[in-house]
């Protein structure tokens, strides 16, 4: 079936090329053909079976230590912690799965979106099939609000107008045509006489032939893309394996280094200088920490939740804190979708128009004094209301929506529009003025359009006059006409000043044109506007005979206007070191404009490459581009995909923002994707990491910012948790560098406790830690930054850790000197209550001592004194769960057995209490150091 140069074509042999007729298919051919190219469906990838799925969350190296540190816990004769490691384990697993179960869909809503039932010509009689059975040649009725079921040759239309935003990111309906079209400079997305699956009619009506279906559609070459787009590992899924094969080399090294301390030096034999071995790496693996990196995640989720950003994937939000490219697009994302007329040139006049979006709320002004009454003025109504009239657009007011309206216009709860945006504007203006727009199409109706098209760039329609509303009583028609300014004003002869009409010279012309290109330069889209009174019915309604001898009315100049919020969103951008790379479907003068308001272009000289421009670079030519300035113009999905995988071959942590269905590609390329909630396809959503519930940049800005603020939690905790590694193993190197005269401080049961107990919710309350000042103002983090730094085991291990440990086993020994051992250092009892009472205190003494630490950990950098101290309520939730944990593990007898430890004195706690600070007191003398040398 030839499809290259169907566009090519004259209706008459897109039948014959496509071996159909205008009657359509015979049942037995569309039987055939539906057997030789198969259902019009996209193809699902396969899916790795649900089992392998599940098992890879309890497979991982962390998932594995934490199996072998529940095997310790039996082998230790620890039943019970050894099915909370386990449970621990099951539990996280479990909840890993079920947040990325349903993440990875975009081909199943590609298919989602291909409507159930198409209308269809066969055999010469209309019927309605299931889309899935259309084939190449059939004959596709199509009618305004009908969805596309295939890609189509236009062969006859009436004033079409498809919505195919989906597929080529274009905001604006797209006029069609069945003309044959050369093709040349065009994408194929961008042929007028082409309509594609997945895409929409918002008005006229047409007949067209199948030329592909399922796969070979354009939505299916998205799908392959997509689906060509393999799974890879977050920064931070690579960083904790880094880490757990750190921790584990840590663990295992100590391990068997104690293990042959203990059984060359202390004499233990074998069999216990294992168990012993074991011990000292369960006190090195924190059993904690995965769980608790886990339910961090899923506490960003909800703080970004709060600020319009959903996450589907937990991962997904330290990505954006180590973002260093943005590539956004504009239209709904940076700018309000919404176009507004903004400034109007009416008989040599300047007219500013005050208001924002569809509501027909704002005022006029001339050189800065209000006009009372704008639709009194002649030259200001004679204008809009010609624009009014030369409209296909519907304003749609609030709460009076028609069933057939539902799903455009926000739930009824503002204004909003059915058709071009650019038209809704110019109705808008009007009702701004206090021109009734269906009124005046009553009493000047319509009789004839000549739609919009690219070759003219001009739209007219002709228009009855009734005899009370004729500007001359011999005129009975009107044909108003709006398009191009230069082209527009080149059919013009008069122009029309006040009330009369004057011839329009080269002086006028120049005036015009000079308006024109101050306006354009101000970055608005501008649209002139025309008329021409008719004495009779036009003999021909031809564009040659309509659009002529045309009097100029003026020019209205519009914008889609940027977020309020989104330029200092920019601004953020900047400070924290994150470039934003424009991306967009628009034409590149808007779209420099647009990015030149917001501050996303600086430099006099951006550099502006379209589609056709990428398709002739080499990789070296993209990564030249890349380095300048600059910003992508009318691109197709393999462009947008193409440049996000250059960026991250340079090394880029690349962000992407998309909405279509041609954005699917590179959202799931992007080591983040972020659709838009609202105006986002389901295609868009699918393969998005992060999805925006108000399509706003700026609520990019703040995903990063708490994605920054997750992964320095991150750090946070993991250096609490390290800290209390350093009193768990001295115990161990004590008592194996005495020959086991001195007594274990604490046991391989006292440590899970910790690591699984007391720890877990301040570590929890950490991760739930806000964003520090300044952390937007700091450059993003570099791949190669880890979460286990030199520095942090230093202050962990050699800085507050021999401070935990001299807290413990002063605490060990307290015990003893109070009951009859005073200045006994070896040879103590290593059973019994007494015994048993002093890992007590030795175990409170570094649940107490955590408390200090968790305050020094709020921050690496900023003193305590610096930060609130109620910024974070979980913190004193954390104090005051692991004191009830510590006080129930001393004095409740069932915790007693099961950890191995007694009651000690009451008083006691007013000398752990001491110890509390102290871990506070020396990081805050390290910080002061610290600040002074910088």
């Amino acid at each position: 079936m030839q499809t290259i140069a169907i566009h090519e074509l004259p209706t008459s042999q897109v039948f014959a090329a496509l071996d159909s007729n205008p009657q359509g298919l015979t049942p037995d051919e569309a039987r055939e053909r539906l057997a030789q190219y198969g259902l019009n469906v996209l193809h699902e990838p396969p899916r790795k079976p649900l089992i392998r799925a599940l098992l890879a969350h309890f497979t991982h190296l962390m998932a594995w230590l934490l199996w072998i540190g529940g095997g310790v816990a039996f082998v230790a004769q620890t039943p019970t912690l050894g099915i909370a490691i386990w449970l621990v384990n099951i539990i996280n697993g479990l909840f890993s799965f079920w947040q990325e179960y349903k993440a990875e869909q975009a081909t199943a809503a590609l298919r989602r979106m291909l409507p159930s039932y198409a209308r269809v010509r066969r055999a010469g009689a209309e019927m309605r099939i299931p889309a899935e059975h259309l084939v190449p040649g059939d004959v596709l009725l199509l009618a305004e609000g009908d969805h596309i079921s295939a890609d189509a040759r236009l062969v006859r239309e009436t004033e079409l107008r498809v919505d195919q935003s989906a597929l080529s990111g274009e905001s604006h309906p797209v006029r069609k045509t069945a003309d044959p079209i050369s093709g040349i400079g065009l994408s194929h997305a961008e042929l007028p006489n082409l309509v594609f699956a997945g895409t929409s009619v918002t008005s006229g009506t047409a007949e067209a032939v199948v030329f592909a279906t399922g796969m070979r559609t354009a939505f299916g070459e998205i799908a392959r893309l997509t689906l060509s787009v393999g799974d890879e590992l977050s920064p931070l899924q690579r960083e904790m394996e880094r880490l757990t094969r750190v921790v584990s080399a840590i663990a295992v090294g100590v391990g068997l280094f104690f293990f042959v301390l203990a059984v060359a030096i202390a004499g233990i034999d074998l069999a216990n200088g294992f168990i012993f071995a074991l011990g000292m790496i369960v006190a090195f693996v924190p059993e904690g920490l995965l769980p608790t990196v886990t339910l961090a995640l899923a506490l960003g989720t909800q703080r970004m939740a709060r600020r319009n950003a959903l996450v589907k994937r937990l991962s997904a939000v330290e990505t954006l804190g180590c973002t260093t490219v943005i590539c956004t697009d504009k239209t709904g994302t940076l700018t309000q979708n919404e176009m507004t007329v903004r400034e109007i040139w009416v008989g040599g006049r300047q007219i500013s128009v005050s208001g924002v979006g569809y509501a027909p709320e704002g005022s006029f002004s001339e050189c800065g004094a209000l006009l009372e009454r704008p639709a009194d003025d002649p030259e200001l109504r004679r204008l809009l209301l010609a624009a009014t009239l030369c409209n296909d657009a519907r304003l749609i007011p609030p709460h009076t929506m028609t069933p057939e309206d539902q799903g455009h216009s926000n739930n009824g709860e503002r204004w909003s529009i059915l058709g071009d945006p650019t038209e809704a504007a110019l109705l808008v203006a009007a009702r701004k003025a206090g021109i009734d727009n269906d009124a005046e199409a009553q009493q000047i109706p319509r009789i004839r359009e000549l739609p919009f098209e690219s070759r003219r760039k001009r739209m007219s329609v002709v228009c009855r006059l009734q005899p009370q509303v004729a500007a001359h009583r011999s005129a009975g028609f009107v044909a108003y006409v709006k398009g191009a300014p230069k082209e527009t004003l080149a059919l013009c002869t008069s122009f029309a000043v006040g009330n009369s009409i004057q011839p329009l010279d080269e002086t006028q012309r120049a005036d015009i044109l000079a308006a024109n290109d101050q306006y354009a330069r101000a970055g608005l889209r501008v649209l002139a506007v025309a008329q021409r009174l008719l004495n009779a019915m036009p003999a021909s309604f031809e564009a040659e005979h309509i659009e002529r001898d045309l009097t100029f009315l003026g020019l209205i100049a519009m914008m889609d206007p940027p977020r309020p919020e989104v330029e200092s969103a920019v601004a953020t951008c900047h400070a924290a070191g994150i470039r934003i790379i424009m991306i967009t479907g628009d034409y590149g003068l808007t779209a420099e404009s647009i990015a030149r308001r917001i501050g996303i272009i600086r430099g006099a000289q951006p550099r502006i490459v379209t589609g056709a421009e990428l398709d002739s670079m080499d990789d070296a030519a993209l990564h030249d581009a890349l380095t300048d300035e600059v910003l992508f113009a009318r691109v197709a999905p393999e462009h947008k995909l193409r440049v996000v995988s250059a960026l991250r071959a340079q090394g880029h942590v690349v962000a992407v923002t998309g909405d279509g269905v041609n954005d699917a590609p590179a959202l799931k390329q992007a080591d983040i994707g972020v659709a838009m909630g609202r105006a986002g396809t389901d295609v868009a959503r699918e393969a998005a990491d992060i999805i925006l519930t108000d399509d706003n940049f700026a609520s990019i800005v703040s995903a990063v910012e708490e994605g920054r603020a997750v992964y320095a939690n991150i750090k946070k905790f993991a250096t609490y948790i390290f800290t209390s590694n350093t009193p768990e193993a001295v115990p161990f190197v004590l008592f194996a560098f005495s020959g086991g005269r001195i007594p274990i401080a604490l046991n391989v049961m006292h440590i899970l406790s910790i690591d699984l107990g007391t720890d877990i919710v301040p570590a929890l309350a950490l991760g739930a830690e806000p964003p520090e000042p300044g952390i937007m103002e700091r450059p993003p983090r570099s791949l190669k930054e880890h979460v286990v730094t030199g520095a942090m085991l230093r202050r962990a291990y050699l800085w507050l850790g021999p401070v935990q440990s001299l807290a413990a086993m002063a605490a060990f020994y307290y015990q003893y000197w109070t009951n009859g051992y005073w200045g006994q250092w070896l040879d103590l009892p290593a059973d019994g209550p007494l015994y048993r009472s002093a890992t007590a205190m030795a175990l409170a003494a570094v649940v107490t001592t955590q408390i200090g630490n968790l305050f020094a950990q709020r921050s690496e950098r900023l003193s305590v004194l610096r930060l609130p101290l109620m910024g974070n309520r979980l913190i004193w939730i954390g104090i005051a769960t692991e004191v009830i944990l510590i006080v129930a593990i001393v004095y409740v007898p069932f915790l007693q057995d099961v950890i191995g430890t007694a009651a000690f004195n009451p008083v006691n706690w007013i000398v752990l209490a001491l110890w509390a600070p102290a871990l506070l007191l020396v990081d805050e003398l390290r910080k002061l150091v610290i600040a002074r040398r910088k």
